[in-house]
């Protein structure tokens, strides 16, 4: 045995512990430049691309302008607009000239063919209006939370302040009933003046009776004048017996 591989025998007799941490530390630095360049390998490190520009293009120029560009897309939603053309892309992310690595997914947000059918009611009564007896409030809420944007509200003669029924381009929605969001929406809602309009009347008929007030629940009828006296009954008098001549006279 050499005189260089005795002393390193006692180098590591000598110090086992720092010869282990020695060893670990260079095992740990080459898994960590292996790794590296494994990362570097698969993301492509240092490769970029620039994010073409599809939004109001055609779903099939869409995809070819991503493909070119070494990208991927995805479809994530179809929505509906009146602005845009069916099968065009209303929205895309990453958006235009953004810088991401070769093959990223890029999602599409494509307009449809047709517009979103949904449901105003879904109460289990198809034979009844929809939103039928719900308050004026509530009702203008769930038409906003379902996507309508074309909605009006008439108020029509009634005995309350309730939803009478909903018009959907001039027809009445039944519950149940799909009905397209972009529709033209008539929220027809009682507004209580048939009740007012019953209570004038009573007044006005009411105001014909002699002495009735309508400050009062009850009829108040003119007190008696003081002064009046009702006539006593008539008094009976007894005929006064004839005299002797008069019978005489009689007979």
């Amino acid at each position: 045995m050499g005189k260089n591989e005795q002393k390193k025998t006692s180098l590591l007799s000598r110090h086992p512990v720092l010869a282990n941490l020695v060893i670990i530390l260079a095992v740990a630095v080459i898994g960590i430049l292996i790794v590296y360049f494994s990362i570097a390998i698969f993301t492509r490190h240092g490769q970029t691309r620039t994010v073409p520009g599809v939004e109001n293009t055609s779903y099939t120029e869409a995809i070819q302008r991503l493909h070119d560009a070494g990208l991927r897309y995805e479809i994530r939603d179809s929505l509906y607009r009146d602005d845009v053309k069916p099968g065009y892309v209303i929205e895309q992310f990453p958006k235009r000239n953004s810088t991401v690595k070769p093959g990223r997914k890029v999602f599409l947000y494509i307009n449809a063919v047709s517009p979103k059918q949904v449901v105003i009611d879904d109460d289990n009564h198809p034979r009844e209006y929809a939103l039928s007896g719900s308050s004026e409030r509530s009702g203008l809420a769930r038409l906003e939370e379902l996507g309508f944007k074309k909605v009006r509200v008439v108020h029509v003669l009634g005995t309350n302040d309730m939803v009478i029924r909903v018009l959907a381009n001039g027809m009445p929605v039944h519950k149940t009933q799909k009905v397209p969001v972009n529709a033209s929406v008539v929220l027809e809602v009682s507004d209580g003046r048939l009740t007012n309009l019953r209570d004038s009347l009573t007044n006005l008929e009411n105001s014909f009776i002699p002495g009735y007030s309508t400050d009062t629940e009850t009829p108040q009828y003119e007190e008696e004048d003081p002064a009046y006296q009702e006539p006593s009954a008539p008094t009976y008098i007894e005929p006064e017996e004839n005299s002797e001549e008069e019978n005489e006279y009689l007979e």
